[in-house]
């Protein structure tokens, strides 16, 4: 089945110092929310990694409605949100610095021109200008917390294709975590699980969770904080709708755990 076409355009614009979009909110509610995979932009300098306009429409770019979905639930919750500028065909924030595919060279059966050959120090200058600035925006956001007396639950949202490889999944939405610290993730299984929609539900499904490295490893898991991963279908959430829809699910799922 092939990617929907996302509710806005590709985008090009510069991002230079700080490649993080901050959303405000309550820095003792309990919960900080982030958005690794917001965007599909691409600053000028890089033009477009050598590939042509459609790519940048598809999963490969970003991870399509899981910006809006990022939005409307930290407007509906009171909660602090971060979420990245910057596409995650430029490097991926959502992995380890020693990962191998923190620079994708070939994507989903694209290769990348401009990653093809890139080496270290062209690594490193992305680390730099993107990857190191989000990293510091979530310190920070988790420091704010925590001066507020209140260390959060941190929640990342995601989307994923309607299907791998030819292969449809069979999933709506899941949650990824590490597998020990349920805190979060048990109660939204549960939730999910009991929608009377009829959900099929996957737990560390589409993906595995608890990745090291990841963002939630490095900045939650090691630091002893709550967390889980939502992964919502891509076409159930590539429009308006949809979004605002999904969004006042995970509200009434994530409200009582903020409260605890």
């Amino acid at each position: 089945m092939p990617d929907p076409v996302p509710s806005h355009p590709v985008e090009s614009h510069p991002v230079e110092s700080h490649p993080v979009e901050s959303l405000a909110g309550d820095p003792a509610c309990g919960l900080l929310l982030l958005c690794d995979h917001a965007s599909n932009a691409v600053p000028e300098d890089l033009g477009s990694l050598g590939l042509d306009a459609p790519h940048f429409e598809r999963h490969i770019a970003y991870d399509i409605g899981a910006a809006a979905v990022t939005r409307s639930l930290s407007r509906r919750l009171g909660a602090p949100a971060l979420l990245t500028t910057f596409s995650r065909l430029i490097i991926d924030p959502n992995r380890g610095r020693d990962d191998p595919t923190l620079v994708m060279r070939l994507s989903d059966g694209a290769v990348v021109p401009a990653n093809a050959r890139i080496g270290p120090e062209g690594v490193a200058a992305r680390i730099a200008r993107f990857y190191d600035p989000y990293d510091r925006a979530i310190a920070g956001a988790l420091t704010a917390a925590r001066a507020a007396g209140r260390p959060p639950a941190v929640v990342a949202v995601h989307s994923f294709t309607p299907a791998w490889r030819g292969v449809p999944r069979p999933w709506e939405v899941g949650i990824l975590w590490d597998g020990v610290d349920g805190r979060v993730a048990r109660p939204l299984l549960a939730g999910l699980s009991a929608d009377p929609a009829g959900f099929t539900v996957g737990d560390n499904e589409p993906y595995a969770g608890g990745l090291p490295g990841d963002t939630l490893d490095r900045h939650a898991s090691a630091q002893g904080l709550a967390n889980a991963l939502i992964e919502i279908r891509q076409d159930l959430i590539a429009d308006a709708a949809g979004q605002e829809d999904w969004a006042a699910r995970f509200a009434r799922l994530l409200a009582p755990l903020m409260a605890a």
